[in-house]
């Protein structure tokens, strides 16, 4: 049966959806998403400016509602929704979306921070004078005109644009399969180059860059390295990579804070605020303890406050990696050529619009031809008619009709149409000798203008000329300084590129406190000093590990329970002499009980240098050192441990160096490091020594075949033995007697291999301290007590000890 009556043609569904699809794909493309090369605009931009300026909305006119003009727009020639209008009309006026305002707008026109604009009948708007530029000259037949929708009237195809437009304020657009995101540049630096083109035809692109540096954003910033502007300009396609103006400074307080007062171009300062603040909740970035925002009328400023032990530019890098404050801006440069799209380098979007350029150029100076040569047409009539006053005269008294009239002149003086006309329509007033003379004048100006015009119409330099004076004022009138800073890409660099390696003591307390401080520190202080008195600490606590370093070095943290941290020398809070430091677990993630028990500072890792540890049990392990290049922030499996053991020393050797063992029943074991095979970070290790039940292991050091051990036990007592007292063993044996361990001596709670000129540090369980020279110590022989060094009370220990430099000068 055929319902359609004849009338229904069958098509193919296949056929029907690709031909409309591309029909749409081709209205979107051409119609909507991609600007022009010539004058940079889209559809809906033109048609605001043009319906603007037929609406007499300039710069110096009063200001009008939104409304209004988004009425004439949708009206006349843009029949879309008035929202996609009124927004177009918006971004035009936000001076931190458009580099160089096309609307003045008067009203609540959005913000930074997201804030939508009031709604269009509250705002008012005008052109801007830079707007004015783009429209100026359309009315001399400088451009096409095209029908509107529904062919009732005509509107540009095109906008003359004195101003390169498409550069300057860059555009950005989805169509279907292809985008453009073109970034805005400055207005004088794309001036210069086009007048660098005008004046060299095979100017190259490297060259014109002298010129156009890069982008130029409205919210400033900064730009990392050329790498990605070269690679737009050179092939049209390239990322650059935008970053906030931030410093660093100090409150009255002496806290640090990061101060952002310009922020990457189309980042929302509202959403950047919010997520810093998610990354403070999760526990992203540690170390801020306020931000706000302070922006007003003068000017874009957020305060981020640090505290105190925290490195800002640590925490500044934290958020250039997480948040919007560094980011990155895809460039496309794709703009409609002839009406297709073309991905197009720098030269050719100065080409373009140069060549544009040129026939608006030729355009005008034709229509401004033909009006001279007009006017002089007529001027010739009138120079007739008053050369022959009289005749003509009686000619129009003559005549009954105006038409008769006219044919009388015609006739008689051999005249065009226009000219019988104009005589006609002369005033009486013109037949005086000063009119006469203003008519001649003109005459003659008018043979010198229509002389000129043909000359630049003959001569393609000329029309180059005037095009760049048009620039040049264009230039003089708008131009403004660069905004965004072009520097070098700082992000590929690791923080300590950005830090001054210089010479650093780092100092860590038996209570964990750890700071460091400038060499000269100690080397300005008397000699002969007490070395780390003043130092800040508590009274029972003291200095464990002093040591010179760089703020470049590695700094390895040795806890109980077998894990390893990183930090670099700079991460670690600079602070003042006489202050305790910061307390390490606000710089290392460490759980419950655990505690530093060794400390290694690291200037490269290499596979000739190998940690060798030591528990408690009496387990040993050698691993190289490479295998703890890893700055992983919760740390590294040092050793494995067994439940019921700890990690008591590390040491960095050479892979033949000797080492040393002490228990606390007074027995020790001396064997060669080359006794221990290399083994993998993660490894349990061997024996290192065989205790007896119920003894453990309380110190390691490493030594050469020279020096002496210092043995120190609970109650107090303690000495020095020389090292070549102890027999060279293999290990994974019992050792040999190393002090006589008696009730009145208690257990052993360390050894230390020491040095003349050193300082013995002993803390008790009271918290009571006290500093002995180790050269006042007895030197003796393995099989004994030692001597009396720390008077003990009743319920009182020896729990620690540490051998400290003497003296303050550290060289």
């Amino acid at each position: 049966m055929d319902f359609g009556l004849g009338k229904v043609l069958p098509v193919s569904i296949e056929q029907e959806m690709k031909g409309s699809y591309i029909d749409y794909a081709m209205s979107v493309i051409t119609m909507r998403a991609l600007p022009d090369v010539r004058d940079g605009l889209k559809p809906v931009h033109r048609r605001i400016l043009y319906a603007m300026h037929e609406a007499g909305m300039a710069s110096n006119k009063p200001y009008k509602k939104s409304a209004r003009i988004v009425g004439e727009v949708l009206g006349k020639y843009h029949p879309h929704g008035d929202s996609s209008v009124y927004q177009a009309i918006v971004r035009l006026a936000q001076d931190f979306s458009t580099r160089y305002l096309m609307v003045d707008g008067h009203g609540n026109f959005g913000s930074v921070d997201g804030d939508s604009a009031a709604a269009m009948r509250y705002t008012e708007v005008r052109m801007s004078r830079i707007a004015e530029a783009m429209v100026a000259d359309i009315e001399k037949d400088t451009v096409d005109f095209t029908p509107n929708y529904d062919e009732s009237m005509q509107e540009p195809a095109v906008l003359p644009a004195k101003v390169p437009n498409l550069l300057v304020n860059g555009s950005s657009g989805i169509a279907v399969g292809m985008a453009t995101n073109i970034p805005p540049h400055n207005l004088r630096e794309v001036i210069d180059a086009l007048i660098m083109m005008i004046d060299n035809a095979e100017v190259t692109i490297p060259e014109l860059m002298t010129a156009v540096k890069g982008p130029d954003f409205p919210t400033r910033g900064l730009i990392l390295g050329k790498e990605g502007i070269y690679s737009a300009y050179t092939t049209g396609r390239g990322v650059v990579k935008m970053r906030a103006q931030a410093r660093v400074d100090k409150m009255a307080n002496g806290k640090p804070r990061i101060i952002v007062t310009e922020i990457p171009y189309q980042v929302n300062k509202a959403t950047l605020i919010e997520k810093i603040a998610d990354l403070v909740r999760d526990k992203v970035i540690d170390g801020i303890t306020d931000l706000r925002d302070e922006s007003d009328r003068n000017g874009m400023r957020i305060v981020i406050e640090l505290r105190r032990d925290i490195n800002a530019d640590v925490i500044l890098n934290q958020l250039y990696k997480h948040t919007q404050l560094q980011d990155t801006f895809g460039i496309i440069m794709l703009a409609l050529v002839e009406g297709r799209p073309r991905v197009l380098n720098l030269r050719e979007m100065l080409y373009y619009y140069l060549e544009h350029q040129k026939i608006v150029i030729v355009r005008r100076t034709t229509y401004e031809l033909a009006k001279a040569k007009a006017r002089a047409h007529i001027l010739e009539g009138l120079k007739i008619a008053l050369d022959h006053i009289d005749a003509v005269i009686t000619a129009i008294r003559q005549s009954k009709t105006v038409d008769v009239a006219r044919a009388a002149l015609i006739e008689g003086f051999d005249l065009s149409d226009k000219q019988a006309q104009a005589i006609l329509d002369l005033r009486l007033q013109r037949l005086t000798g000063l009119e006469r003379e203003k008519i001649e004048n003109e005459y003659k100006d008018l043979l010198e203008t229509i002389e000129w015009l043909e000359s630049v119409l003959a001569d393609d330099q000329k029309v180059l000329n005037i095009i760049k004076e048009e620039l040049m004022d264009v230039r003089k009138r708008f131009g403004d300084d660069r905004r965004t800073i072009i520097t070098d890409d700082l992000s590929k660099l690791a923080i300590e590129d950005l830090i001054a390696e210089e010479d650093i003591v780092l100092t860590l307390t038996r209570s964990s406190y750890v700071k460091r401080l400038p060499v000269d520190t100690y080397r300005n202080q008397k000699r002969g000093g007490r070395g780390v008195a003043g130092m800040g600490t508590k009274e029972e606590d003291f200095v464990e590990h002093l040591f010179v370093t760089t703020t470049h070095h590695n700094i390895l943290f040795f806890t109980n329970r077998g894990r390893v941290y990183r930090l670099k020398g700079y991460e670690i809070p600079e602070a003042s002499r006489t202050s305790k430091g910061t307390s390490i677990i606000n710089l290392l993630p460490l759980e419950g009980q655990e505690r530093i028990t060794a400390v290694i500072p690291i200037k490269a890792f290499t596979n000739t240098r190998y940690l060798f540890m030591a528990t408690a049990k009496g387990i040993v392990k050698k691993t190289e050192l490479m295998d703890f290049d890893t700055a992983r922030k919760t740390g590294l499996i040092a050793i494995t441990l067994d439940e019921d053991d700890d990690l008591i020393g590390v040491k960095l050797t050479n892979g033949e160096q000797y080492v040393l063992m002490g228990t606390q029943d007074g027995l020790a074991i001396y064997f060669p490091e080359t006794d221990v095979r290399d083994m993998g970070r993660t490894a349990r290790g061997v024996r290192g020594i065989r205790l007896h039940e119920g003894d453990s292991v309380v110190g390691m050091d490493t030594l050469k075949q020279e020096g002496e051990v210092l043995t120190v036990t609970a109650e107090g007592y303690g000495k020095r033995t020389p090292v070549d007292s102890y027999r060279n063993q293999k290990r994974g044996g019992k050792g040999v007697i190393n002090t006589k361990v008696t009730e009145k001596t208690g257990q052993v709670v360390g050894i230390k291999v020491v040095r003349p000129g050193q300082e013995l540090m002993l803390i008790s369980s009271e918290g009571i301290v006290i500093r002995i020279d180790i050269d006042t110590i007895s030197v003796i022989s393995r099989n004994t007590q030692g001597v009396k060094l720390m008077k003990t009370g009743e319920n009182d220990k020896v729990v620690a000890l540490a051998a400290v430099e003497k003296k303050a000068d550290i060289d």
